[in-house]
């Protein structure tokens, strides 16, 4: 399987929308600095992500993106499928063709891998990576600090929640 930077940064983006998105509409430039993407990449994923029911679009001032759906309704594969991400561990794309228009001898393994992926990454879902984040977040706000770590603000923890 090849997973490019196009599913990583769709998935890294809507755990940061679903981390964000009871206070309305969440701009991609925000998303774009917090997350260190290119703001043309993502308006690229998100326009995709729209189109797929996954997002929705808000216009005009105080404008910007809302979950389309609940956080326990969209899972990492359904995210990855929205890019155009391929979830393939194969040569020939799934189609048999591996050798000479013949199944090579591992296409059977790799399109079992594949499923088994693709299983996975459909368990997933974005309310579990982004229950992950916020107890990160709770924790790093909550545990004894170092002096060489950075502190946090009141103003980053209230910005997280």
């Amino acid at each position: 399987m090849r997973l490019t930077t196009k599913g990583r940064f769709a998935v890294t983006a809507m755990i940061d929308l679903g981390m964000r998105h009871q206070r309305g509409p969440i701009t991609l430039a925000g998303i774009s600095e917090r997350q260190r993407i290119s703001l043309s990449y993502l308006e690229q994923l998100f326009g995709r992500l729209r189109r797929h029911g996954i997002v929705d679009s808000v216009r005009g001032p105080g404008g910007g993106y809302t979950l389309a759906k609940s956080l326990d309704e969209i899972s990492v594969a359904t995210i990855i499928r929205a890019v155009d991400e391929p979830i393939d561990a194969t040569q020939c794309g799934g189609q048999g063709n591996c050798r000479d228009d013949r199944e090579c001898m591992t296409h059977d393994l790799w399109m079992t891998l594949n499923t088994r992926i693709y299983d996975y990454l459909e368990s997933v879902m974005l309310s579990d990576l982004v229950g992950k984040q916020l107890e990160k977040q709770a924790l790093e706000v909550s545990s004894p600090r170092k002096e060489s770590r950075r502190m946090i603000g009141t103003a980053e923890i209230k910005a997280a929640y």
